[in-house]
Protein backbone atom coordinates (compact mmCIF):
# COMPACT_ATOMS: atom_id res chain seq x y z
CA UNK A 1 0.00 0.00 0.00
CA UNK A 2 2.53 2.41 1.09
CA UNK A 3 4.55 1.72 -2.22
CA UNK A 4 1.62 2.59 -4.21
CA UNK A 5 0.67 5.71 -2.66
CA UNK A 6 4.32 6.93 -3.07
CA UNK A 7 4.28 6.72 -6.38
CA UNK A 8 0.91 7.67 -6.83
CA UNK A 9 2.06 11.13 -5.21
CA UNK A 10 4.79 11.59 -7.49
CA UNK A 11 2.74 11.71 -10.19
CA UNK A 12 0.29 13.83 -8.13
CA UNK A 13 2.97 16.12 -7.68
CA UNK A 14 3.74 16.40 -11.43
CA UNK A 15 0.50 19.04 -11.73
CA UNK A 16 2.27 21.48 -9.19
CA UNK A 17 5.29 21.59 -11.57
CA UNK A 18 3.49 21.71 -15.14
CA UNK A 19 4.52 25.59 -16.68
CA UNK A 20 5.12 27.20 -19.66
CA UNK A 21 8.61 24.43 -20.29
CA UNK A 22 5.66 21.89 -21.18
CA UNK A 23 4.09 23.99 -23.46
CA UNK A 24 6.74 24.80 -25.04
CA UNK A 25 8.28 21.37 -25.26
CA UNK A 26 4.85 20.72 -27.01
CA UNK A 27 5.52 23.88 -29.51
CA UNK A 28 8.99 22.38 -30.31
CA UNK A 29 7.93 19.22 -30.82
CA UNK A 30 5.48 20.32 -33.03
CA UNK A 31 7.23 21.82 -35.16
CA UNK A 32 9.70 19.65 -35.79
CA UNK A 33 10.46 18.36 -39.21
CA UNK A 34 12.29 14.80 -37.98
CA UNK A 35 11.71 12.45 -35.60
CA UNK A 36 11.63 12.45 -31.76
CA UNK A 37 14.61 10.68 -30.75
CA UNK A 38 13.78 9.30 -26.92
CA UNK A 39 17.08 7.92 -24.70
CA UNK A 40 18.05 7.12 -21.52
CA UNK A 41 20.16 4.74 -19.48
CA UNK A 42 18.94 2.07 -17.06
CA UNK A 43 15.67 1.88 -15.99
CA UNK A 44 15.09 5.55 -17.74
CA UNK A 45 15.93 3.91 -20.92
CA UNK A 46 13.18 0.97 -20.47
CA UNK A 47 10.85 4.04 -19.84
CA UNK A 48 12.30 6.37 -22.81
CA UNK A 49 11.30 3.32 -25.03
CA UNK A 50 8.10 3.46 -23.62
CA UNK A 51 7.02 6.99 -24.59
CA UNK A 52 9.01 6.59 -28.09
CA UNK A 53 6.41 3.84 -28.72
CA UNK A 54 3.51 5.80 -27.22
CA UNK A 55 4.76 8.88 -29.46
CA UNK A 56 4.64 7.21 -32.39
CA UNK A 57 1.56 5.15 -32.39
CA UNK A 58 -0.47 8.57 -31.34
CA UNK A 59 0.73 10.64 -34.39
CA UNK A 60 4.34 12.08 -33.37
CA UNK A 61 7.09 10.22 -35.23
CA UNK A 62 9.75 8.65 -32.78
CA UNK A 63 12.40 6.08 -31.76
CA UNK A 64 14.68 4.79 -29.24
CA UNK A 65 18.27 5.23 -29.27
CA UNK A 66 20.49 3.76 -26.91
CA UNK A 67 23.23 6.55 -25.40
CA UNK A 68 26.13 3.88 -24.98
CA UNK A 69 25.60 3.02 -28.56
CA UNK A 70 25.25 6.55 -30.02
CA UNK A 71 28.64 6.79 -29.11
CA UNK A 72 29.44 4.25 -30.83
CA UNK A 73 27.69 5.36 -34.45
CA UNK A 74 24.27 5.26 -33.68
CA UNK A 75 24.58 9.44 -32.93
CA UNK A 76 24.44 8.99 -37.49
CA UNK A 77 20.70 8.10 -37.02
CA UNK A 78 19.93 11.85 -35.37
CA UNK A 79 19.97 14.66 -37.53
CA UNK A 80 19.53 18.73 -37.16
CA UNK A 81 15.64 18.69 -37.97
CA UNK A 82 15.24 16.06 -35.10
CA UNK A 83 14.06 16.61 -31.04
CA UNK A 84 16.07 14.71 -28.54
CA UNK A 85 14.69 13.88 -25.56
CA UNK A 86 16.86 12.62 -22.78
CA UNK A 87 15.74 10.85 -19.69
CA UNK A 88 18.04 11.10 -16.00
CA UNK A 89 16.67 11.33 -12.72
CA UNK A 90 20.00 12.50 -11.50
CA UNK A 91 20.83 14.32 -14.93
CA UNK A 92 24.06 13.71 -14.43
CA UNK A 93 23.92 10.40 -16.66
CA UNK A 94 27.64 9.82 -17.91
CA UNK A 95 26.41 8.12 -21.52
CA UNK A 96 23.78 11.15 -21.92
CA UNK A 97 26.35 13.93 -21.10
CA UNK A 98 28.86 12.58 -23.40
CA UNK A 99 26.45 12.46 -26.53
CA UNK A 100 24.23 15.82 -25.50
CA UNK A 101 27.13 18.23 -26.46
CA UNK A 102 27.17 16.68 -29.79
CA UNK A 103 23.50 16.13 -30.56
CA UNK A 104 23.43 20.15 -30.04
CA UNK A 105 26.08 20.66 -32.14
CA UNK A 106 24.04 18.62 -34.73
CA UNK A 107 21.47 21.18 -34.49
CA UNK A 108 18.72 18.83 -32.85
CA UNK A 109 16.73 20.61 -29.96
CA UNK A 110 17.20 19.07 -27.13
CA UNK A 111 14.57 18.49 -24.16
CA UNK A 112 15.68 16.82 -20.57
CA UNK A 113 13.50 14.92 -18.27
CA UNK A 114 15.25 15.10 -14.89
CA UNK A 115 14.39 15.04 -10.99
CA UNK A 116 17.78 17.43 -11.00
CA UNK A 117 16.97 21.14 -12.58
CA UNK A 118 20.37 21.91 -11.61
CA UNK A 119 22.01 18.82 -13.09
CA UNK A 120 24.45 18.55 -16.07
CA UNK A 121 21.40 17.62 -18.40
CA UNK A 122 18.87 20.25 -17.48
CA UNK A 123 21.44 23.11 -18.19
CA UNK A 124 22.51 21.59 -21.26
CA UNK A 125 18.64 21.34 -22.59
CA UNK A 126 16.45 23.98 -24.31
CA UNK A 127 13.83 22.73 -22.73
CA UNK A 128 13.78 21.28 -18.86
CA UNK A 129 10.82 19.26 -17.82
CA UNK A 130 10.96 18.08 -13.89
CA UNK A 131 10.05 14.51 -13.98
CA UNK A 132 11.20 13.99 -10.35
CA UNK A 133 10.03 12.41 -7.28
CA UNK A 134 10.48 13.27 -3.22
CA UNK A 135 12.02 10.00 -2.32
CA UNK A 136 11.07 6.83 -3.93
CA UNK A 137 8.95 3.78 -3.28
CA UNK A 138 11.98 1.34 -2.83
CA UNK A 139 13.07 0.98 1.32
CA UNK A 140 16.27 2.30 0.34
CA UNK A 141 15.82 5.07 -1.44
CA UNK A 142 17.90 3.93 -3.97
CA UNK A 143 16.19 1.50 -6.69
CA UNK A 144 14.10 3.75 -9.54
CA UNK A 145 10.58 3.75 -8.82
CA UNK A 146 8.30 6.71 -8.17
CA UNK A 147 10.87 8.65 -9.99
CA UNK A 148 9.94 6.45 -12.97
CA UNK A 149 6.61 6.88 -12.45
CA UNK A 150 6.78 10.37 -12.70
CA UNK A 151 9.09 10.24 -15.80
CA UNK A 152 6.93 7.95 -17.69
CA UNK A 153 3.83 10.03 -16.56
CA UNK A 154 5.24 13.07 -17.46
CA UNK A 155 6.03 11.31 -21.17
CA UNK A 156 2.39 10.34 -21.48
CA UNK A 157 1.19 13.61 -20.62
CA UNK A 158 3.26 15.02 -23.63
CA UNK A 159 2.14 12.51 -26.46
CA UNK A 160 -1.39 13.08 -25.22
CA UNK A 161 -1.06 16.83 -25.20
CA UNK A 162 0.94 16.12 -29.36
CA UNK A 163 -2.39 14.46 -29.50
CA UNK A 164 -4.71 16.70 -29.50
CA UNK A 165 -2.93 19.46 -30.87
CA UNK A 166 -2.36 17.46 -33.77
CA UNK A 167 -6.27 16.24 -33.92
CA UNK A 168 -5.02 12.56 -34.00
CA UNK A 169 -8.74 10.55 -33.93
CA UNK A 170 -9.69 7.54 -33.69
CA UNK A 171 -9.20 6.26 -37.26
CA UNK A 172 -5.95 7.80 -37.43
CA UNK A 173 -5.46 5.62 -33.92
CA UNK A 174 -6.39 2.65 -35.49
CA UNK A 175 -4.27 3.07 -38.89
CA UNK A 176 -1.20 3.05 -36.65
CA UNK A 177 -2.57 -0.50 -34.96
CA UNK A 178 -3.97 -2.59 -37.94
CA UNK A 179 -3.71 -5.91 -35.36
CA UNK A 180 -5.20 -4.79 -32.69
CA UNK A 181 -8.72 -5.10 -32.38
CA UNK A 182 -9.60 -0.89 -32.45
CA UNK A 183 -8.24 -1.17 -35.75
CA UNK A 184 -10.58 -4.23 -36.78
CA UNK A 185 -13.27 -2.25 -35.65
CA UNK A 186 -12.44 1.43 -36.74
CA UNK A 187 -11.16 -0.03 -40.33
CA UNK A 188 -13.27 -2.82 -41.59
CA UNK A 189 -16.26 -1.78 -43.52
CA UNK A 190 -19.63 -3.90 -44.27
CA UNK A 191 -18.30 -4.45 -47.69
CA UNK A 192 -15.25 -6.24 -46.26
CA UNK A 193 -17.19 -9.15 -44.22
CA UNK A 194 -20.65 -9.50 -45.89
CA UNK A 195 -21.56 -12.35 -48.05
CA UNK A 196 -22.46 -11.74 -51.14
CA UNK A 197 -23.67 -14.03 -54.84
CA UNK A 198 -25.21 -17.00 -54.56
CA UNK A 199 -24.25 -16.90 -50.68
CA UNK A 200 -26.71 -14.51 -49.85
CA UNK A 201 -30.85 -16.21 -49.48
CA UNK A 202 -33.16 -14.62 -52.02
CA UNK A 203 -36.47 -15.06 -53.49
CA UNK A 204 -38.69 -12.90 -55.75
CA UNK A 205 -41.43 -10.95 -54.77
CA UNK A 206 -44.17 -13.41 -55.84
CA UNK A 207 -42.66 -16.69 -54.17
CA UNK A 208 -44.48 -19.20 -52.42
CA UNK A 209 -44.22 -19.41 -49.08
CA UNK A 210 -42.68 -22.99 -49.11
CA UNK A 211 -39.85 -21.73 -52.00
CA UNK A 212 -38.73 -18.87 -48.68
CA UNK A 213 -38.63 -21.40 -46.22
CA UNK A 214 -36.45 -23.74 -48.93
CA UNK A 215 -34.18 -20.70 -49.24
CA UNK A 216 -34.11 -20.09 -45.41
CA UNK A 217 -32.40 -24.01 -45.31
CA UNK A 218 -30.25 -24.14 -47.83
CA UNK A 219 -28.61 -20.40 -47.15
CA UNK A 220 -28.52 -21.31 -43.34
CA UNK A 221 -28.85 -17.45 -42.47
CA UNK A 222 -31.88 -17.71 -40.58
CA UNK A 223 -33.55 -15.16 -43.35
CA UNK A 224 -34.53 -14.59 -46.49
CA UNK A 225 -34.67 -11.40 -48.64
CA UNK A 226 -37.87 -10.80 -50.69
CA UNK A 227 -36.51 -8.76 -54.49
CA UNK A 228 -38.35 -7.55 -57.46
CA UNK A 229 -37.43 -7.98 -61.17
CA UNK A 230 -34.98 -5.41 -60.50
CA UNK A 231 -33.32 -6.86 -57.51
CA UNK A 232 -34.54 -4.30 -54.89
CA UNK A 233 -35.40 -4.84 -51.75
CA UNK A 234 -38.74 -5.51 -50.79
CA UNK A 235 -39.10 -7.32 -47.34
CA UNK A 236 -37.49 -9.94 -45.38
CA UNK A 237 -38.59 -13.10 -43.92
CA UNK A 238 -36.46 -13.94 -41.08
CA UNK A 239 -36.80 -17.10 -38.37
CA UNK A 240 -38.73 -14.50 -36.37
CA UNK A 241 -41.23 -14.19 -38.91
CA UNK A 242 -41.36 -18.32 -39.32
CA UNK A 243 -42.19 -18.50 -35.61
CA UNK A 244 -45.03 -15.77 -35.98
CA UNK A 245 -46.73 -17.58 -38.98
CA UNK A 246 -46.53 -21.22 -36.97
CA UNK A 247 -48.18 -18.98 -33.98
CA UNK A 248 -51.29 -18.73 -36.21
CA UNK A 249 -51.04 -22.34 -37.61
CA UNK A 250 -55.31 -21.95 -37.50
CA UNK A 251 -55.98 -19.16 -39.47
CA UNK A 252 -53.12 -19.37 -42.07
CA UNK A 253 -52.89 -22.49 -44.97
CA UNK A 254 -48.92 -22.55 -45.86
CA UNK A 255 -49.82 -24.44 -48.78
CA UNK A 256 -51.65 -21.52 -50.36
CA UNK A 257 -49.18 -18.65 -48.65
CA UNK A 258 -47.10 -15.96 -50.60
CA UNK A 259 -44.05 -15.11 -49.15
CA UNK A 260 -45.23 -11.45 -49.66
CA UNK A 261 -48.41 -12.10 -47.22
CA UNK A 262 -45.98 -12.79 -44.30
CA UNK A 263 -42.56 -10.92 -45.12
CA UNK A 264 -41.53 -7.54 -43.05
CA UNK A 265 -42.40 -4.78 -45.21
CA UNK A 266 -38.99 -2.02 -45.44
CA UNK A 267 -36.18 -3.82 -43.48
CA UNK A 268 -33.51 -2.11 -42.03
CA UNK A 269 -30.15 -2.45 -44.24
CA UNK A 270 -27.20 -0.56 -44.57
CA UNK A 271 -24.83 0.76 -47.39
CA UNK A 272 -21.52 -1.68 -48.35
CA UNK A 273 -19.21 1.42 -47.50
CA UNK A 274 -20.29 2.03 -43.94
CA UNK A 275 -18.18 0.49 -40.91
CA UNK A 276 -18.83 -3.14 -39.85
CA UNK A 277 -19.08 -1.10 -35.87
CA UNK A 278 -22.26 0.78 -37.54
CA UNK A 279 -23.56 -2.82 -38.69
CA UNK A 280 -23.17 -4.25 -34.80
CA UNK A 281 -24.76 -1.16 -33.41
CA UNK A 282 -27.70 -1.44 -35.77
CA UNK A 283 -28.23 -5.11 -35.01
CA UNK A 284 -28.06 -4.30 -31.07
CA UNK A 285 -30.32 -2.22 -31.10
CA UNK A 286 -32.96 -3.16 -33.11
CA UNK A 287 -32.14 -6.79 -32.01
CA UNK A 288 -31.57 -8.87 -34.88
CA UNK A 289 -29.22 -11.11 -35.93
CA UNK A 290 -29.03 -10.69 -39.64
CA UNK A 291 -29.06 -7.46 -42.00
CA UNK A 292 -29.26 -6.69 -45.63
CA UNK A 293 -26.84 -4.32 -47.41
CA UNK A 294 -27.91 -2.34 -49.78
CA UNK A 295 -27.19 1.30 -51.99
CA UNK A 296 -29.50 4.43 -52.08
CA UNK A 297 -31.53 2.68 -54.54
CA UNK A 298 -32.31 -0.36 -51.87
CA UNK A 299 -30.76 -2.47 -54.64
CA UNK A 300 -29.62 -5.57 -52.53
CA UNK A 301 -26.12 -6.01 -52.48
CA UNK A 302 -24.67 -8.55 -49.98
CA UNK A 303 -26.26 -9.61 -46.29
CA UNK A 304 -24.19 -9.99 -43.11
CA UNK A 305 -25.01 -12.33 -40.06
CA UNK A 306 -24.09 -11.42 -37.01
CA UNK A 307 -22.02 -14.39 -36.89
CA UNK A 308 -19.85 -13.12 -39.75
CA UNK A 309 -18.64 -10.22 -37.18
CA UNK A 310 -17.44 -12.25 -34.74
CA UNK A 311 -15.46 -14.58 -36.81
CA UNK A 312 -14.31 -10.61 -38.03
CA UNK A 313 -13.55 -10.45 -34.80
CA UNK A 314 -14.88 -6.90 -35.32
CA UNK A 315 -17.40 -7.58 -31.86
Amino acid sequence: MEVLQIEAQAVLDLVETIDEAFAAACRIILACKGRVVVSGMGKSGHVARKIAATLASTGTPAFFVHPAEASHGDLGMITSEDVFVALSNSGQTEELTAIVPLVKRQGARLIALTGNPSSSLARFADIHLYAGARREACPLNLAPTASTTAALALGDALAVALLDARGFGSADFARSHPGGSLGRRLLTLVSDVMRTGADVPTVPLESDFAAALLEITRKRMGMVAIVDDEDRIQGIFTDGDLRRVLGRAGQLDPSRLKVRDVMTVSPVSIAPDALAVEAVRIMEERKIGQILVADAAKTLLGALHFHDLLVAKVV
